[in-house]
């Protein structure tokens, strides 16, 4: 292709430029994607329960979105004239090929912002409070196109990482619109950015209600912000949980789409981004665990279980060491020549390799997963006996446990029969395939085993054994024997990781369809005392948001510089001056501004949203108090107020006069 004239932003590289305002509305896009998400849930069970404070919650966080809206639509904007400004030539390539999406995309907007200002502005309109679940629609109406919105950006940014429908002499576009929509990485990206927004969106809410609480001058805003900040707490989490699993799978894809940016993103100019990314996640980790044992501390018999904190607590931690662990380390000529003049430690060599790292990372998930039931359960007593709960509960955990026996049994099966040479390995390494596979069905047996224990109204001990025997196999097991299959059968790592997933997210399915008729119509303790949560829970929830802030910008540098000096990769390449790997610290340094310039935007406008909700408040409050003179005649023409019995009793009298005239 014909060389590239690159232009500069007002004496900035044009890439720093992008960067930085690509990264400022990806967070933005994040925050109002995750947002009416977590509202339109709140609002739901609000809805279910007939309790108001979940949707006066959903109308808060709504509230804060209008603001937050409208900045992510500038940045948008902005974000286009840098890239049509900057980067023509590859702007007009990127649209030749995306045009008809990029339409789609603009009428999407139209329609989500529609339904927004529907949804906020109608929410205490009279039609609306009656007709709650017409209004819920609305809600539900964003939040599809705003995943629209997603899928459609999505594809654009994957594209460049892994185009499809390319000649491969020409490098020209040949494939059809679908093609270039649906290439290898266009459904990872997706399910990997949905999570994470959820994720994203409650640690913000979180956040904004720490600060909330730290600054509430009584005890009903604290019990307030305080239910707030733990109902944001839960919904990041439950994002969290499985967001590894989104992200392991966007990995895997990329090793499948180019071998070279796979070992460039594990093993070569990236790997330190990762133990830089397993500090932020194993914080997020900490924090949302820490933020549970805070909370035990206002729930009456919780103090059951906080023997069991300490017990976590080094689990947490030994798996976080073993997860930022290293497998080369940058040493000095000294320090090689006192291991022997090896780049790795002898010992700690073998953390860093990602069968140790798969095995701990599913060990936190089933301790984060463990904490929450302990939080769950902490002020419920002695259970009703399971066949108190019906046939209906028998029907529910029967077709879970059936769902799931079926996806391990399919997975199962297919490792069983799995030909090595697909993955270009001889017949013989077809035996290490077996134990796995085993494993899997040894996990059915597991299900099933619960399942029937727990119809024998001993549900907890069928939980202990589920859990026993998933930690067993995928972290014990197949964490050992992770090392033989790299060391024989390299190549079959991926699908172990993937039986890894497949049985921690069968033991927490089952687990949690089990708690819930566990406990349900359990005897109650105690109630929780909101409000009585120690200051350092709320500075968790503010380093959490902090965290997962940093952790956003850096996966968004992460999946943009795996493309090294190419604007699509393998098609068109940067000629740039600017076309290279920048250093970890300059790295740091844009992740740092784009998160100080990130949440001193979001704090102006909750203070904004704050100020102009103080001054609603204050009319309403003003307007309640006007003196009503009443005329002479009625009640000797004294000046009562608004809010009185008297004037109650006045506007009775006036109101059957007219309709007695």
């Amino acid at each position: 292709m014909e060389e590239t004239i690159y232009r500069s932003f007002f004496g900035m590289d044009s890439r720093l430029a992008v960067w930085i305002v690509a990264e400022l509305h990806l967070m933005f896009a994040a925050f109002v994607l995750g947002v009416p998400i977590f509202a339109v849930l709140m609002e739901v069970i609000g809805a279910k329960t007939k309790d108001v404070r979940y949707d006066n919650l959903a109308y808060e966080f709504t509230r804060l979105l209008s603001a937050a809206y409208a900045t992510t639509a500038a940045l948008g904007g902005l974000l286009a004239f840098c890239l049509y400004g900057l980067y023509p030539k590859f702007m007009s390539y990127l649209t030749g090929v995306f045009h008809t999406s990029m339409f789609i995309y603009a009428f999407i907007i139209l329609a989500e912002t529609f339904c927004l200002y529907l949804y906020y502005y109608t929410w205490h309109t009279p039609y609306m409070m009656k007709r709650k679940w017409t209004h819920i629609s609305l809600g539900i109406g964003i939040n599809v196109f705003a995943i629209g919105v997603l899928a459609i950006s999505n594809s654009w940014t994957s594209y460049m990482m892994s185009p499809s429908g390319i000649d491969g002499e020409t490098g020209a576009f040949v494939g059809t619109f679908w093609q270039a929509i649906h290439n290898p990485l266009w459904l990872p990206l997706n399910y990997h950015r949905f999570l994470a927004n959820i994720a994203f969106g409650g640690l913000v809410c979180g956040a904004y209600a720490a600060v909330k609480f730290l600054c509430s001058q009584n005890q009903e805003e604290k019990a307030h912000y305080d239910w707030m900040g733990y109902v944001g707490n839960f919904v990041a989490l439950a994002a969290l949980i499985p967001l590894p699993f989104a992200g392991y799978y966007m990995g895997r894809e990329v090793y499948s789409s180019s071998i070279v940016m796979g070992n460039n993103m594990m093993g070569g100019v990236f790997s330190w981004t990762f133990i830089v990314q397993a500090i932020l996640i194993g914080f997020l980790f900490l924090g949302g665990n820490y933020y549970l044992w805070s909370g035990m501390q206002r729930i009456k018999g919780a103090e059951r279980y906080e023997k069991y904190i300490k017990y976590m607590v080094v689990v947490l931690i030994v798996c976080f060491a073993i997860w930022l662990t290293p497998h080369n380390l940058p040493l000095s000529a000294e320090e090689k020549d006192a291991m022997g003049g090896e780049q790795y430690h002898p010992i700690l060599k073998y953390l860093g390799l990602m069968s140790a790292k798969n095995a701990v990372v599913n060990f936190i998930i089933i301790t984060t997963f463990f904490c929450f039931l302990l939080y769950r359960r902490a002020n419920k007593g002695a259970t009703l006996p399971f066949s108190r709960h019906g046939m209906s509960a028998k029907i529910v955990i029967g077709i879970t446990g059936a769902l799931v026996a079926a996806l391990l049994a399919w997975y199962g099966i297919s490792m069983y029969t799995l030909d090595p040479a697909t993955m270009d390995l001889s017949a013989e390494k077809a035996r290490y395939f077996k134990l796995p596979a085993g494993l899997m069905f040894f996990q059915i047996f597991a299900v099933a085993a619960a399942i029937v224990i727990t119809f024998l109204n001993k549900g907890k001990l069928a939980q202990i054994v589920l859990f026993a025997v998933t930690i067993m196999s995928v972290v014990l097991i197949l964490g050992i024997y992770g090392f033989v299959i790299m060391a024989n059968a390299n190549p079959f790592l991926r699908n172990i990781a993937v039986i890894q997933v497949l049985m921690v997210l069968s033991c927490i399915a089952v687990n949690t369809v089990i708690d819930i008729y566990l406990f349900k119509g359990a005897e109650m303790i105690g109630g929780i005392a909101w409000g009585k949560m120690n200051v350092r829970s709320q500075y968790a929830l503010i380093l959490m948001c902090i965290s997962i802030v940093l952790l956003i910008a850096l996966m968004g540098y992460i999946r943009s510089g795996l493309r090294e000096n190419w604007h699509i990769y393998g098609v068109m390449q940067d000629t740039s001056q600017w076309a290279y790997t920048p250093t970890m610290a300059y790295m740091g340094k844009v992740m740092a501004a784009c998160t100080i310039i990130f949440l001193g935007i979001v704090t102006f406008l909750f203070w904004l949203s704050g100020v102009s909700e103080k001054k609603k408040h204050a009319v309403e409050q003003e307007a309640a108090e006007i003196p009503v003179i009443v005329p002479a005649g009625a009640n000797g023409g004294e000046v009562i107020t608004k809010d009185s019995d008297v004037c109650a009793g006045q506007k009775d009298m006036y109101s059957r006069r007219r309709d007695k005239e």
